[in-house]
C-alpha cells in the first residue's frame, strides 16, 4: 500500500494540469507573436522590407518543426486577404523553400486546395488572389513556369465549353489576364512560344464573345472624350501594351530581386493538375461591367504624369485602390488614410486617381458594391485630411461630370444628385452656381437643370426651405422647390362649393377631441354612398368621396412632423383598411395623398412606404398609380421613382423572408424525422439532442407555407408584368405618335423614360432574372420595336 498521503497525489494532479495550462498558454502566445510577425512584414518601419524578412525567416525557420500547420494557414489566408503585399509573402515563402525544400512542398499543395476551395465556393475573387499568388511563386523559384503554363492552359480551356453562360468564360479569361502582370516577363524569357500561343488563344476568345450587355452598363452614352471600354477588352488592350515593352511595368514591388542568388539554388515544385470545376446553375459570377474614364494626362496639372488609359499600371493602380475601398469601407476615417497613405503616391497624381475610382464605384453598373453615402462619407474625410488639394480636383471632378450630364445614364445621375446634394449639406451648401447659369436657357426637361433641380430637392431634404432660398442666386428661382405645406382642399376658398366640406369640418373636430375609429366611420357614413360624379374609379365597389374626405383631412391634422403622420395613420389603421377593400380604392387613397403633400416629395415618399409596411396598399396599386395619367406631370421627377423602387424591394423582401422561413421549416422537419429514426441506434452517449415537438414545424405548417410563398411569387410577378407593360404602352405610345407626326423620337422625356426602364431591370436584376422567360413570352416580343426590346435584350445577356 502506497504510504503517499491522499492530498500530495491531488497536488501532483494539480501540478500537472496547470503545467499543461502553461504549455497552452505559452504556445498560444508564441502563435500569436508569429501571426503579427507574419502580418506587419513589409511595413513601414525603420528597416527595410528585405531585412524584414530575412529577420522573419530565421524566426520561422526555428519554429517550423512546432507550428508548422498555423504558419502555413496564416501565409495562405495573407495570400488571399492581402493582395497589395502579394510579392513581399511570396518572397518570405521562396526563402524558407530555399532552406526547408518540405516545408515549400507542403504550401504549395496548400495554397492549390485554397484555390480549388475558392472555385468550388464561388469565391471569386479568393481564386483570382491565389491564382496570382502561385504565379508569382514562379518568380521566387518555388513553382515551375512549365506547370504554371499548364495551369493557365486549362483555365484558359473553359472559354471553349459549351452550354455555359458567357459570364463564367469570361471569368477564367479575366483571371488569367490579370494575373500576367506579375509573371508575363519571366514566362517571356522562359518560355516565349507557350505564352504566345496561351494570348493567341484568348485572343481568339475575345473576338468572338459577345457584347450585347455593354451599352447597358455605360455611365455615358457617349464615347467622348473617353471611350467606355468593356473591362475584358480594356484589359486585353493593357496586357498587349505591356507586352509592346517586353513585359516591363513599373508599379509592382518585387523584393525578391535582392534575393535572387539565394532564391535561384532552391529547387522547384510542379503543380498538380487542377481541373475547375463544372458548371453548374446554383453557381453565380460576376458580372461584366465597363471601365470608368474621368480622367487624362491632361486634366492633371504640374507634378506627375497619370498614367495612359491602356498602360498596365493604371489596371495596377486602381485595382490597388479598389481593395483599400473594399477593405476599409466600414470605416471612412481609415479609408481615407489609406487611400493617402498609397505606396506610390509619388509617382502618380494621387489625388486624381483616387477621385477618379471612388466615381468608378459609385457609378457601377448594374449597382454600386456599397450605399451612396459610403462613397460621399469617404470623399469628405478626404477633403479634411488633404484641403489644399482634394476639394479642388473634386470640384474639377463635379465640374466634368455636370458638363457631360447630357449623356449620363439615368441611375448614376440619381447618384451623382445624391451625392452632390450629400457633399454639399457638409460643406454649408457653398458652390459657385454662377458658372452654371448657362442652364437656365434649357428646356425643363433637360438634364443640366433638372440636375439642379433634383439636387435642390434633396438638399431640402437635409435642411429647410428658406436655407435652400437664400443659397441660390435670384436668377435660379425657376428651379427652387416649393414651399413644403400642406394644400388641404377642404380649407381654401373654394372650399364651401366643395361636396364633402361639411363632414371634412365635422371629422376635423371630432379628431381632436381623440374620437375612435368607430366614431370616424360613423361620421363618414354622412357621405352619401354614390360619392360625388366623375371622381368614381371604377363601378361603384367604393366610395371615392369618403376616401377624399378622410385622407386629406387625418393627413393635414397629422401634417406637423412625419411622427405625427404616422401615428394618425396607425390609430386610423383599421378605417383606412375599411376603405381601401380594392385596388381603385387604394389608387384613390394614393391620388388624395398627392394631391395635399404634391409640394413636399420627401412627405410622399415616407407616407407610401408607411401604408406599405400597414399593408393598406399593394405593391401593384402603388405601381399603377405611378403609371396613371394624374401622374404625367411628375413622371420625369427622381422622387416617383423613388417610390416605386422601394415597393419593388419591399414585395422583394417579403419573398425572401418567406423563401428563408420555408427553407428552415423543412430543415426542421427533416432533421426531426432523421432523428427520430437514428435514435434507436444511436448508443446513449451518442444520442444527438432531440428535437422537441415545439421545434418540429407540422407538415400543415409547411403546407401553408408554400402556398403563401406561391401567393407572393404570383404577386411579385404580376408587379413586374404592370411595370413592364405600363412602360412599352407609354413608350410605343410615343414612338408611334412621333412617327405619325415626322417628329424626331428621342426626346428628353423619351431618354428619361427609356432610362427608368433600365434601370427597374438593373436595380432588380436577381429578381427580374427569375421572370425574363415570362417577360419574354408574353411583353418583349420580337413585334416590338427595337428601342425598347435592345433594353430587355441588354439585360438578359448580363449574365447569359
Amino acid at each position: 500500500m502506497s504510504r503517499r498521503r491522499a492530498h500530495d497525489t491531488e497536488d501532483e494532479g494539480y501540478d500537472h494540469r496547470r503545467n499543461k495550462r502553461r504549455r497552452v498558454s505559452e504556445n498560444q502566445e508564441i502563435e500569436d507573436r508569429l501571426e503579427s510577425l507574419i502580418l506587419r512584414v513589409g511595413e513601414r518601419s525603420t528597416s527595410s522590407v528585405e531585412s524584414n524578412l530575412e529577420g522573419l525567416v530565421s524566426v520561422l525557420e526555428a519554429d517550423l518543426g512546432t507550428f508548422r500547420l498555423k504558419i502555413l494557414r496564416i501565409l495562405s489566408d495573407c495570400a488571399v486577404r492581402m493582395p497589395e503585399k502579394c510579392t513581399v509573402y511570396t518572397t518570405l515563402v521562396g526563402l524558407l523553400n530555399a532552406k526547408n525544400y518540405k516545408f515549400g512542398g507542403e504550401f504549395v499543395d496548400h495554397m492549390v486546395k485554397t484555390f480549388k476551395e475558392s472555385l468550388k465556393l464561388c469565391r471569386w475573387d479568393a481564386a483570382r488572389y491565389s491564382l496570382r499568388f502561385l504565379a508569382d511563386l514562379v518568380n521566387c523559384h518555388v513553382i515551375s513556369a512549365t506547370s504554371l503554363l499548364q495551369l493557365l492552359d486549362t483555365m484558359i480551356d473553359v472559354s471553349n465549353e459549351d452550354t455555359v453562360p458567357q459570364v463564367r468564360r469570361d471569368w477564367f479569361v479575366f483571371a488569367v489576364l490579370s494575373t500576367l502582370p506579375w509573371v508575363g516577363r519571366d514566362l517571356y524569357e522562359k518560355k516565349e512560344s507557350a505564352l504566345e500561343s496561351l494570348l493567341l488563344r484568348i485572343e481568339v476568345y475575345l473576338n468572338k464573345r459577345s457584347k450585347k450587355h455593354h451599352n447597358a452598363l455605360r455611365v455615358w452614352s457617349s464615347d467622348a472624350p473617353h471611350p467606355q471600354e468593356e473591362y475584358l477588352d480594356c484589359l486585353w488592350a493593357q496586357i498587349r501594351k505591356l507586352r509592346q515593352d517586353n513585359w516591363a511595368e513599373k508599379h509592382i514591388p518585387r523584393p525578391y530581386l535582392v534575393f535572387d542568388s539565394i532564391l535561384c539554388e532552391a529547387l522547384q515544385h510542379n503543380l498538380p493538375q487542377i481541373i475547375p470545376p463544372p458548371h453548374h446553375d446554383a453557381f453565380e459570377y460576376p458580372m461584366p461591367w465597363v471601365v470608368y474614364r474621368m480622367f487624362d494626362y491632361t486634366d492633371c496639372p504640374d507634378g506627375p504624369n497619370l498614367p495612359g488609359a491602356h498602360s498596365i499600371e493604371r489596371f495596377l493602380i486602381e485595382e490597388h485602390l479598389h481593395h483599400i475601398i473594399e477593405t476599409h469601407h466600414y470605416e471612412r476615417k481609415d479609408c481615407a488614410a489609406q487611400l493617402l497613405n498609397f505606396p506610390f503616391k509619388h509617382k502618380i497624381p494621387l489625388e486624381y486617381c483616387i477621385v477618379e475610382v471612388i466615381f468608378a464605384e459609385l457609378f457601377h453598373m448594374p449597382t454600386p458594391r456599397y450605399l451612396d453615402i459610403c462613397y460621399g462619407s469617404i470623399l469628405i474625410e478626404l477633403c479634411k485630411l488633404q484641403p489644399g488639394t482634394l476639394p479642388q480636383v473634386l470640384a474639377q471632378a463635379t465640374e466634368i461630370l455636370f458638363m457631360r450630364i447630357d449623356s449620363m445614364n439615368t441611375s448614376c445621375f440619381d447618384r451623382f444628385v445624391n451625392w452632390f446634394s450629400y457633399h454639399l449639406s457638409n460643406f454649408k451648401f457653398t458652390w459657385s452656381w454662377d458658372e452654371w447659369d448657362s442652364c437656365l436657357l434649357l428646356e425643363a426637361e433637360h438634364p443640366r437643370p433638372k440636375f439642379i433641380q433634383e439636387v435642390l430637392q434633396k438638399c431640402l431634404r437635409l435642411s429647410y426651405h428658406q436655407r435652400i432660398t437664400e443659397m441660390m442666386p435670384t436668377t435660379y428661382a425657376k428651379l427652387i422647390p416649393l414651399t413644403p405645406v400642406p394644400n388641404y382642399k377642404y380649407a381654401n376658398e373654394e372650399a364651401a362649393n366643395l361636396p364633402g366640406t361639411t363632414v371634412a369640418h365635422q371629422l376635423v373636430v371630432a379628431i381632436r377631441q381623440k374620437c375612435t375609429p368607430e366614431e370616424v366611420v360613423n361620421i363618414l357614413k354622412e357621405i352619401p354612398s354614390s360619392g360625388y360624379s366623375g371622381e368614381e374609379m371604377s363601378d361603384g365597389s367604393f366610395n371615392a368621396l369618403k376616401i377624399d374626405v378622410f385622407v386629406q383631412t387625418l393627413l393635414n391634422l397629422g401634417s406637423k412632423s412625419f411622427s405625427h403622420s404616422f401615428a394618425a395613420i396607425s390609430k386610423f389603421h383599421a378605417v383606412f383598411r375599411a376603405l381601401a377593400e380594392t385596388e381603385e380604392a387604394q389608387i384613390c387613397i394614393l391620388h388624395n395623398i398627392f394631391e395635399l403633400w404634391s409640394s413636399h416629395q420627401q412627405m410622399m415618399v415616407v407616407l407610401i412606404d408607411k401604408l406599405l409596411k400597414l399593408q393598406i396598399v399593394d405593391c401593384s396599386a402603388v405601381a399603377t398609380w405611378i403609371f396613371s395619367k394624374e401622374m404625367t406631370g411628375e413622371f420625369t421627377k427622381m422622387y416617383l421613382w423613388e417610390i416605386l423602387h422601394l415597393t419593388i424591394k419591399k414585395m422583394n423582401k417579403h419573398v425572401i423572408k418567406l423563401n428563408t422561413e420555408l427553407s428552415d421549416a423543412k430543415d426542421k422537419l427533416s432533421k426531426a424525422d432523421s432523428s427520430s429514426s437514428d435514435s434507436d441506434e444511436d448508443t446513449p452517449h451518442k444520442r444527438k439532442k432531440p428535437i422537441t415537438h415545439a421545434d418540429k414545424p407540422s407538415e400543415e405548417v409547411v403546407e401553408r407555407m408554400e402556398e403563401k410563398l406561391e401567393a407572393a411569387n404570383v404577386n411579385q410577378k404580376r408587379l413586374f408584368l404592370i411595370v413592364f407593360q405600363r412602360f412599352i404602352m407609354i413608350l410605343s405610345e410615343h414612338l408611334l405618335r412621333s412617327d405619325t407626326d415626322g417628329r424626331d423620337p428621342d426626346t428628353d422625356w423619351y431618354r428619361w423614360t427609356i432610362g427608368r426602364l433600365q434601370q427597374v431591370f438593373l436595380m432588380h436584376h436577381e429578381q427580374v432574372q427569375k421572370y425574363s422567360s415570362t417577360l419574354e413570352t408574353l411583353l418583349f416580343t420580337s413585334d416590338l420595336d427595337t428601342h425598347i426590346l435592345e433594353v430587355f435584350q441588354q439585360f438578359v445577356a448580363l449574365r447569359a
